[in-house]
């Protein structure tokens, strides 16, 4: 593997830094066994944002959307 550095002087300590979670994200991708499903996120579910079904409006339902005070 190899690392180029396009700007910037990093110091050593901010190299072996970056070489370092660069390392372990590669050993945990390995260790995830082949065909396992990529984790999902509870913020990616859709069934989260309604749970339960909303009912559907009536034809008359764009009349009342707004109250004038």
């Amino acid at each position: 593997m190899t690392i180029k550095v396009i700007r910037g002087n990093p110091t050593p300590e901010e190299l072996a830094a970056a070489l370092a979670v660069v390392r372990a994200r590669a050993a945990a991708l390995a260790a995830v066994p082949p065909g396992t499903p990529p984790a999902t996120s509870a913020w990616s579910d859709p069934g989260r944002i309604a749970q339960h079904r909303v009912p559907s409006p009536s034809p008359s339902a764009w009349t009342r959307t707004y109250w004038p005070s």
